[in-house]
This record gives C-alpha cells, structure tokens and sequence, in this order.
C-alpha cells in the first residue's frame, strides 16, 4: 500500500509559478516511479511528468516541457512538480500517482490539488 498526500495548489497569475508537493508513505519511496497527471473540467486525466525511481530519469508532456520540473528527495519521500510560465491552460486538478509494478500503469493516486491560472 502507497498513501499520496499532494499539496501545493492554488491560485497564480498567468506567468507565475507553484511548486506542488506529494508526500508518500507506506512502502519505500525510493523504489517507486512516480508521475504527476492532472485533469481540466470536462476533460479526462492527462499525463504531465514522471520520475524514475533509477537514475531520477525524467519525462514531460509536450506541453509543459521547459516550464515544469519534476524533482523527488528520497530522503523525505516526496517528489515535486516546480511550475513556471503558467498558462491559463494549465488549470486543472493535479494528481501524483505511483507505478508500483514498473509497467507505467499507476496504481496509486493521491487526492489531488487544485490550480488555478488566472488570465
């Protein structure tokens, strides 16, 4: 069992910036992949960024890559999501989840926070 906590969300100004956070608990953390997805009124989850727990790779969504960093301190068993740019677009609930398995299929979803990107 994987427990997601995020936090973090809020409201910012077209071109400001938010750092959310996902505390983890229940299995080591420094064994998990983890992502962050989000989901906009009306549309379904999308993927945003990942981090492997090997080598701390990274992956982007097209649309966020030079904007968002995805980051993890192993040592607090949290893994972040540094936003910059934001864009109105970006508005949705951000969930992080965990891939437990390896196969990049999450299994483990926090409750999610919310953004809002005021134009």
């Amino acid at each position: 069992q994987v427990q997601l906590v995020e936090s973090g969300g809020g409201l910012v100004h077209a071109g400001g910036s938010l750092r959310l956070s996902c505390a983890a608990s229940g299995r080591t953390f420094y064994t998990l992949n983890m992502g962050w997805f989000r989901q906009a009124p009306g549309k379904g989850r999308e993927f945003v960024a990942a981090i492997r727990w090997s080598a701390g790779t990274t992956y982007y969504a097209d649309s966020v890559k030079g904007r968002f960093t995805i980051s993890r301190d192993n040592a607090k068993n949290t893994v972040y999501l540094q936003m910059n740019s934001l864009k109105p677009e970006d508005m949705a609930v951000y969930y992080c989840g965990a891939d437990t398995n390896y196969d990049n299929e999450y299994d483990y979803w926090g409750q999610g926070t919310q953004v809002t990107v005021s134009s």
